[in-house]
């Protein structure tokens, strides 16, 4: 087995910093090629996208702890669609899965104003059955950076704009990797060049797209976490991901004990 982010509600908002937005659909991007992406999960409260996510076994989603927030004081039940292009649209090979248990990064505090070990594992409750719309995809298999101003990409159902609609059809956008140093200028405090990375480019994400991956080459090297407050995309507070590689032995120590 290979081994390999909704808005928050009103009453959460004022536990953020002025600058920060979390949940962050694509702007200024172009509609993905149906199922040219077939690792995207649509994870679904009812029939309601609320966040992205990624196959990166036949068990389990990788997403961002903070998709959590929202659900915090509710009995509530995720299910994983995948193998789906258009929301509105089922196809034959598609699927939708319950979700078994939620694996939240230890660390990820719900309170506390930052995004620190923003990821969380989802087994699912029956394996996945790959076919030509529905594959995993690869995490790191080694810690490190991604070179600055490699070309990635990033893909999800959020909103076309900060206050628009969210997207029923996937959409996509390449952005390139922003150098460490730089991002810290523009966040101070609320990023961590080891546990975070930052992007830039025309388009990018938006409201709606946590939890989905950042892809570079065929590798999901990043997870869709926060970003600035007044605009989507924004270079003046680009948008932050989770660095996957620096969560290696948690993510294999879930996937191996999990049952």
């Amino acid at each position: 087995m290979t081994i390999i982010s909704l808005l928050l509600l009103a009453s959460l908002l004022p536990h953020l910093t002025s600058t920060a937005h979390v949940d962050v659909g694509i702007v200024n991007g172009t509609e993905a090629k149906p199922h040219s992406r077939p690792y995207m999960v649509s994870l679904q409260k009812g029939c309601k996208h609320v966040c992205g996510g990624f196959l990166i076994s036949d068990r389990f989603v990788m997403t961002a702890a903070h998709c959590m927030r929202n659900f915090l004081t509710q009995k509530w039940e995720l299910t994983a669609v995948v193998g789906m292009h258009d929301l509105k649209k089922r196809r034959r090979g598609s699927d939708r899965i319950r979700v078994k248990s939620y694996h939240e990064h230890p660390d990820f505090n719900h309170i506390s104003n930052d995004f620190q070990n923003d990821i969380m594992l989802l087994r699912l409750e029956k394996e996945v059955k790959q076919n030509k719309n529905v594959k995993i995809i690869s995490i790191p298999t080694q810690e490190g950076d991604i070179k600055p101003d490699s070309v990635c990409s990033v893909a999800g159902w959020g909103r076309l704009s900060l206050k628009g609609k969210n997207s029923t059809r996937l959409m996509e956008a390449d952005v390139k990797i922003m150098n460490n140093t730089e991002c810290k200028n523009k966040w101070k405090e609320n990023y961590s060049a080891s546990e975070m990375m930052c992007v830039y480019g025309h388009g990018g994400s938006c409201s709606g797209d946590s939890g989905g991956p950042l892809v570079c080459g065929d590798t999901a090297v990043g997870i869709t976490s926060f970003g600035g407050g007044k605009a989507c995309n924004s270079h003046k507070r680009p948008e932050v991901y989770t660095k996957i590689s620096a969560y290696l032995p948690w993510i294999q120590s879930i996937i191996a004990n999990v049952k």
